[in-house]
Parts: structure tokens; C-alpha cells; sequence
């Protein structure tokens, strides 16, 4: 067992949904650690006294586990060593390797003291078609790679020295990867981890994305996904995307700029957030943002001379912890100013939160606050930074952005 953080909200998720009658999915991009997932959970289970005959692990990147089988082989292999009257728990990993995997899963779930776990890569087939594909229930746990705190973790930082480089590790952070994996290639130098993320993408672009929807212009598609990883945190169109390409001399039609930007957010490498409107109180179907799911892939698609600000690296990486702290998320706009992030928390409220690498000067200082404090209402407004010395003024609070990210921050 690899020696990583312990995933605890991941795991804690999970355990809230044991026993339940419901099928548990575990989605996210492909290396961002759902197999890892499952095998904490289970050695929890274990620990909480699940007998050993009791779980049952399938991991169907194996070959042995499923070529020259069908379903339904698989399905009675798992049901002759289940036992009676005790629960069982079973965990399907990479299940979208089965052909009518759907059959094997409604199967399992249908069976008596069965809790059935699922994984798999290729998004399309796990998230708008499940609905379709699983007639059991079922519930969809999303895993992001590490938070800069796992990472921190992951490299036995002891986050309690006060003197720590925040900003230094940051660096690390967003021009390395937070994926599992990649962050134990550390050692071995950068060329390795590059090495490791140009595989990953290769695999998303080639088996997940362009051979599934039968791309065949790959070098317009490539351009895209450049185009919107140097863009994360600007307002993006498929229409402005396609007219930007065109002076570029690249015809992409505003339709297949659409339907590659679907295929992206699907398959978790982007994620798309939406407008809303301040004033009117609505979400908007126009100019919505993109942001990157590892901030080390911007090296593969943008290439060395990535050019996006640390500013926006900063609200990506704010945008995805927001995300994993169970936030539903738009981008706030009203006539005359914009408020990054409009955030829905898990128990209902609203939040405001404004991201900037550092208060220069007069200028950020009004913009940054201006921007919060136009809106009237009176639900919490935050404004993180980088900087050491924070000034919060008239209800907003003004946060140093490490401590935010590492979850120390005091409530007042």
C-alpha cells in the first residue's frame, strides 16, 4: 500500500453511504487515485471488523479478471463466494472494461446483502449515461487529485513549522502535478513526472476522447484543448473560440468547438463553470469560465511557454478546492463588476469569494474589495491573497490564501 494521505474526505463519503441501497460510483480523471480510493476504504472496512471473505476486489485492468469471460461469468464467480447472511461488500474497479458491465452491477445490486463500489475512467460512459445504463440507484462520488494540503502530505511537510515557504511549495505544486502518482516521481527529477503526465494525456486524448468519438482532425482538437488550458479563468464562448482561431487560420466551426468542450469536461480534465447574475439573481447560458483539473498538465498542452498568470493558477487552484469542500460554484457578474466565485455550500448558504495573487498597490485594493463590497447582501465575502499582512474592511474578511488552502484559518 502506497505510503499517501489517507484521502479522509473521500473515505468519510463513502462510509456515510455504507449499507445503503445504493450503487456507489467513484468518477474523476483518469490516475487521480480511485483505485487507491477503494483499497483505503477497504482496509477500513477491515478495520471496523468486516470479515476478509466478506470483500471482494476486482480490478479490470487485469486482464485475467475478465478477458474471455462475460458478464454474466463474472457475475456467478462473485455470487459462488458471497457469504450468506453476512454483507457483502463488492469492488468493481475500471468496470467499463466488461462489455454490458451495466448488467453485471444492476445484477450485483439486485442480489441480497450485496453493497456494490464502482470505478471507472472513461467519463462518458460513467456520468451522463449512467442514468441510463444503471437502473439500480445509485450516487456518484467525484475524486479530484491532491489539494495542496495532501500535497504537502504526500511530501512529509510538516505544516506546523511556522517559517515554511508557502510560495515555494506552491511553485512546486502547480508547475510539478498533483497527481498521486506524479508526486512520488518527485524524486527521479521533473523529466519524470513530464514523462508521466505526457502518458496520461495521451491516453485521455487518444482512448478516451478521439478514437470514442471518432475525431479525425486531432491537430484542430489539440489546439483547443491549448487554447482553453492558457485560457483557465477567462470568459470563454465556443463562438469566440472558434472566431480567435480562425485569425490563427484555423476554421473550427463555433458547433465542434462545443462538442470538443463537452467531450474535455466529461472526461474530467476541465471543468466548466457558469455565469450568474448578481443582480437578476440567474444563472447565464453565455461566456462561461474553464478551469484545469492539474495544473501540471498546462505544461503538456501549453507547452514550455505556458503564459498564464500566476493570478489565474491561483483561482484554479482555489476554483478545485472549492469544489472538493462540496460547493456548487458559478462565476458572479453583474453591469460593472465581476465576483470570481458565487458558491452554494453544502448546507445551503451563499459565499463570495474574490482571488488575487497579491494587493500590489491602491488600485488591486479597490478593485479586489470594490467588487465584494458592491454586492448587498449580507452573506460571507472573502478575499484570498497571497499576501503575509491582510487588512479585511466592511464585512469582507481578507484571508492569506496558504492558511485557507490548509484549512487553518480561525473562525471568527
Amino acid at each position: 500500500m502506497e505510503n499517501f494521505t489517507e484521502r479522509k474526505e473521500y473515505v468519510s463519503k463513502l462510509l456515510s453511504y455504507k449499507d445503503k441501497d445504493l450503487i456507489k460510483v467513484v468518477s474523476g480523471l483518469r490516475r487521480s487515485g480511485k483505485s487507491t480510493l477503494l483499497e483505503l476504504y477497504r482496509e477500513v472496512l477491515l478495520k471496523l471488523g468486516v470479515g476478509k471473505r466478506q470483500i471482494q476486489f476486482y480490478n479490470f485492468e487485469l486482464p485475467e479478471n475478465f478477458v474471455g469471460k462475460n458478464w454474466d461469468d463474472i457475475y456467478f464467480d462473485i455470487k459462488k463466494k458471497l457469504q450468506v447472511d453476512k454483507l457483502n461488500y463488492i469492488f468493481l474497479d475500471e468496470v467499463q472494461n466488461i462489455p454490458l458491465f451495466e448488467k453485471l452491477v444492476d445484477g450485483l445490486f439486485a442480489t441480497k446483502n450485496v453493497d456494490v463500489y464502482i470505478t471507472g475512467s472513461n467519463a462518458f460512459l460513467l456520468s451522463s449515461e449512467l442514468a441510463t445504463l444503471l437502473s439500480g440507484r445509485y450516487v456518484e462520488i467525484s475524486i479530484l487529485p491532491f489539494s495542496f494540503n495532501e500535497y504537502l502530505v504526500a511530501r512529509r511537510i510538516d505544516t506546523s513549522n511556522k517559517y515554511l515557504n508557502y510560495e515555494l511549495l506552491f511553485f512546486d505544486y502547480v508547475n510539478e502535478t498533483s497527481l498521486p502518482k506524479g508526486v512520488e516521481l518527485r524524486e527521479g527529477g521533473y523529466d519524470k513526472i513530464y514523462e508521466y503526465l505526457e502518458a496520461i494525456y495521451a491516453t485521455i486524448i487518444e482512448k478516451d476522447i478521439t478514437q470514442r468519438h471518432q475525431i479525425n482532425d486531432k491537430r484542430a482538437f489539440g489546439n483547443i484543448v491549448k487554447f482553453i488550458a492558457s485560457n483557465v479563468g477567462n470568459a470563454l464562448s465556443p463562438n469566440n473560440i472558434s472566431n480567435t482561431l480562425k485569425q490563427d487560420g484555423q476554421t473550427i466551426h463555433h458547433a465542434t468547438v462545443e462538442r470538443y468542450l463537452e467531450y474535455l469536461t466529461a472526461s474530467f480534465v476541465f471543468y466548466k463553470v457558469n455565469r450568474f447574475d448578481l443582480k437578476g439573481r440567474k444563472q447565464l447560458a453565455t461566456q462561461e469560465k474553464y478551469y484545469l483539473v492539474d495544473m501540471g498538465l498546462m505544461n503538456i498542452f501549453a507547452g514550455k511557454e505556458r503564459t498564464t498568470d500566476r493570478g489565474h493558477i491561483l483561482e484554479n487552484i482555489v476554483y478545485l478546492e472549492l469544489l472538493r469542500r462540496g460547493n456548487k460554484i458559478w462565476t458572479g457578474t453583474s453591469r460593472n463588476s465581476e465576483v470570481d466565485f458565487v458558491c452554494k455550500t453544502k448546507t445551503g448558504d451563499i459565499e463570495y469569494y474574490q482571488v488575487t495573487w497579491q494587493m500590489a498597490n491602491e488600485k488591486t485594493v479597490e478593485r479586489e474589495l470594490g467588487a465584494l463590497e458592491k454586492i448587498n447582501d449580507n452573506y460571507p465575502k472573502f478575499l484570498l491573497t497571497t499576501d503575509g499582512f491582510t487588512q479585511s474592511r466592511s464585512g469582507v474578511r481578507h484571508l492569506n490564501v496558504f492558511n485557507w488552502l490548509l484549512d487553518t484559518i480561525e473562525e471568527v
